[in-house]
């Protein structure tokens, strides 16, 4: 059993890079995000950095496919040549779990969906599931991966 804890989570305004398409497309969104955190001073240390996940690509169409990777700002971001945008993740109640270890295969999300959701009697809200990276960057080993989960509950 997964240890998950229901938290209100803070509306916080996003730089948003949308990816449409196949997921092993992702790391080419990834690059073009990248840059532009580079291009603009925004490091692995500022900003927490969340994927956004409209769908599961394990039952997803492959053109189907949406993620949005985002990292938290303070302001609203500039026209940029990345195609960079400015979203909200609204604030509310979130059931949370966290994942240590590689960041592909992960099953937390089914355990949160198929388990633990049906049991605890709460209900979904209409916003997708998104995870908040808790340490990016070329240096992380993928056994030392921390990954935040989470459900937004009604």
């Amino acid at each position: 059993m997964q240890k998950v804890e229901v938290i209100h989570f803070p509306e916080t305004l996003v730089a948003a890079l949308e990816h449409h398409g196949p997921e092993h497309l992702v790391h080419n969104t990834s690059k073009k995000f990248i840059e532009w955190r580079k291009a603009n001073g925004v490091s692995p240390n500022h900003g927490a950095t969340y994927g956004i996940h409209y769908a599961d690509h394990h039952t997803t169409l492959p053109e189907a496919y949406r993620l949005d990777i985002c990292v938290s700002v303070n302001a609203p971001v500039a026209a940029n040549a990345q195609g960079v945008i400015n979203k909200v993740i609204p604030g509310g109640s979130c059931a949370k779990i966290r994942h240590v270890g590689a960041r592909h295969n992960m099953n937390s999300v089914a355990y949160l969906l198929q388990e633990w959701l049906p049991a605890s009697g709460e209900k979904l809200r209409d916003f997708p599931v998104y995870f908040h990276y808790v340490n990016v960057g070329p240096g992380v080993q993928d056994h030392a991966m921390i990954t935040d989960i989470y459900l937004p509950l009604l």
